[in-house]
């Protein structure tokens, strides 16, 4: 983050009872401390699967953290906007997460298929526009692909409606499998107009123009032609998250503070160089909104 100014992260803000962690770069510091400022107009926005939800060998088994929720639910009432932004499908991520219904969580979103889709839990409804047409034809010739990649077993297909995930976490060798799938993923999904976006033993092939950045940023746009937007925290654990990140970094450039938090693991350590704070998993960005909620009166 180039111009940004390393401060030692393990200080803490204490106030209130609560211990804020403090981000090791000036842009964080400012961005945390307009947070606080003035947190009616604030937005937060959260990755699921690794950053709310502990990484499973199976995606339908990840649920959130069991803070989360309740964390969620006390400080979602005191800022303009919490967002959910995942790859998923919103309605998976809402299922998984146990966000429907919850007290406190009356203006929550989750845009799903990185933004392509929307879940509002004031209305309970999913707002989408048609699938690209590259999805069938690559979902139709994903099976031979595999098959003839020599991949091994373990290598398995996520269906994701207007994307599909190739998991290798359960081959005997994660690593391999996953290299030896880059090229004649890449080109398959080339030949059908999409792209491949590779995350911790995952190689999602999707439509272009479908990032947590481009979501991230109509959000918030949307929000600050509204009623202005005073910071923006985002949270993510993925190379997926990159773009979120540069999108925060595009905010500030126009005059939004902001916050970028990474779930920290050992599997990828690209976010952690980029972020303004680490924290240890999901555990740690519960905490870490556990300490907002507890501080914003």
């Amino acid at each position: 983050m180039g111009s940004h100014h390393r401060h030692d992260s393990q200080d803490t803000v204490a106030a209130s009872g609560a211990a804020l962690p403090a981000p090791a770069t000036r842009a964080g510091q400012d961005g945390l401390a307009a947070l606080l400022a003035r947190p009616e107009r604030a937005v937060i926005a959260l990755d699921f699967d690794g950053t709310l939800a502990p990484i499973v060998p199976d995606p339908d088994q990840a649920r959130a953290h069991p803070e989360a929720v309740p964390t969620l639910a006390a400080l979602a009432p005191k800022v303009a906007s919490v967002a959910v932004v995942t790859g998923r499908p919103p309605g998976v991520a809402v299922h998984h997460g146990g966000f429907a219904g919850v007290p406190g969580l009356e203006h929550l979103v989750v845009l799903g298929h990185y933004g392509a889709e929307r879940w509002d839990a004031a209305t309970g409804t999913v707002t989408a526009p048609p699938e690209h047409p590259g999805v069938a034809a690559v979902r139709a010739e994903l099976p031979g692909v595999l098959d003839r990649s020599g991949a091994g077993e373990g290598t398995w297909i996520e269906e994701k409606g207007r994307s599909l995930a190739v998991h290798t976490r359960r081959a005997a060798d994660p690593r391999a499998a996953f290299e030896q799938l880059r090229e004649p993923l890449a080109a398959l999904a080339a030949e059908h107009g999409l792209i491949v976006e590779p995350g911790r033993m995952v190689l999602e092939l999707r439509p272009p123009g479908m990032d947590k950045g481009v979501a991230l940023l109509d959000h918030v746009r949307a929000l600050h032609e509204d009623s202005g937007v005073s910071a923006v925290l985002y949270a993510g654990d993925d190379l997926g998250d990159l773009p979120a990140f540069a999108a925060l970094d595009r905010l500030r450039a126009d005059g939004v503070p902001g916050l970028t938090v990474c779930s920290g693991s050992t599997e990828v350590t690209e976010l952690s160089q980029r972020a303004d704070l680490v924290v240890d998993g999901p555990a740690g960005v519960v905490a870490l909104l556990r300490s907002l909620a507890d501080r914003i009166r």
